[in-house]
Formats: C-alpha cells, structure tokens, sequence
C-alpha cells in the first residue's frame, strides 16, 4: 500500500513515521508513506496557497490551485482520494478496515480557514475524525494512516487484531499483567487458573458488559 499526505507542514509528521509500528511497517515494506508539501506546486509569487474568501469573512481560505495541481501529477486511476475536514463523515473501525483494501490512497489536509468548495470536487469522500475543531488536518492524517497501516498484513500479528475493540462492534476485555496483587487491588481469579475455555467465556462476557455500560450506542 501507498499513503501520500499533502500537507503544509511536512514536519509535523517526522516523529509519527520514525517510531514503533509505523516505522517497522514501513522498513519491512509494508506500506510506503510519502509527505508532499503542496506548497511546492504553488505558482503564486512566495508561494502563496491561501487568500482571502470571496464576500468577507473571517481567516483565509486555501486557493485550488496548489492542490490541483500537486494531484496533476501524483494520482493515479487507483488513487482513492480522501479530504479530510468537520463536514465529512464520521470515521470509525470499520471505515479503517474499508481503506486498509485499497492500493493508493491520498489524504489533504486542510488548514486556516478551510478549502474554496471547488476542491472538494477531486475527492472521493470527505472525513471528520469527529465533532470537534483541530488547526488542521494533520494529526487526523495520522489518525487515519496509523488505524490503516496497523491492520494491514504482517504489520501486528492475527491475534492482536482479533482481540481487538470494535471488532464484532463489542469493546476489548480487560487486560492484566505482573503483579497480580498491586494495592489490594486483585487480578480476577479466573485469570489465573489455567483453564482458557473458561478464560476465553469470560472475556467474551467481560466485552459485552463493558460494551453495554460504556459504549451502548454500538450494540444499536
């Protein structure tokens, strides 16, 4: 898989790339992510990616186009498009697992004020990580590429995945490690007997009650 961000400030991303599993999966060819300043596609004289909007308002509004022609150049018939801003629709798990199928993906983020309306017109869908305001898309970006690359084969081990929130819509049972007394608190019992059919029953019912107290919404 190919993941291509254009963003504005490409350093932003230096940290999230060079550490844990993002950074194995991309060395052991997993997935190659590559960051565009489309800045650098501006003809405008130093560089100009923004102006004001058309009849007033507040902020600036990102100019079409540095991004149309950045995406000129780099997109291809398998490139599945993604604007991410508050108005799209809400991402989730099983939007992660949709994306992690595709071969190509590239992701805009936005930035200042917003994008002019006719840039929405490249994408194929538009994405809100959810129902509040971030000064732009970036750490969406990451929050949309690491729930992508993890999933993606050979990235985490089969096991891990299963056993995951989300999947089959129940949150994750808890877990425990060493000790397994800490400040009177306990390890359950049944953690500790050795019998996994049991173990296994009461983790599994352990996801459905926290689902029903926590996030009931995904039992809908």
């Amino acid at each position: 898989m190919k993941i291509t961000i254009l963003s504005l400030f490409p350093n932003m991303f230096d940290g999230f790339l060079t550490e844990s599993i993002i950074k194995r999966a991309i060395q052991n060819e997993k997935v190659e992510v590559k960051i565009i300043n489309f800045r650098d596609y501006s003809v405008y004289n130093n560089k100009q990616v923004d102006d004001t909007p058309y009849g007033g308002g507040a902020g600036m509004v990102l100019m079409c186009d540095p991004i149309f022609r950045c995406l000129d150049e780099i997109r291809t018939p398998k490139s599945h498009i993604i604007i991410l801003s508050p108005e799209g629709s809400i991402y989730n798990e099983k939007k992660a697992k949709e994306l992690s199928k595709y071969e190509d993906i590239i992701l805009i983020c936005g930035h200042y004020e917003g994008f002019d309306e006719r840039i929405k017109t490249l994408a194929d869908e538009i994405i809100s990580v959810g129902d509040f305001v971030l000064t732009g898309g970036e750490i969406p970006a990451m929050l949309i590429a690491d729930s992508i690359i993890r999933l993606l084969p050979g990235a985490i081990t089969n096991e891990s995945l299963e056993s995951e929130s989300f999947n089959e819509n129940l949150l994750d049972y808890p877990v425990y490690t060493k000790p397994a007394v800490y400040r009177d608190m306990n390890v359950p019992d049944i953690l500790l007997s050795g019998d996994h059919k049991k173990i296994d029953d009461y983790r599994e019912s352990e996801r459905i009650r926290l689902t029903k107290e926590k996030r009931p919404d995904l039992l809908k």
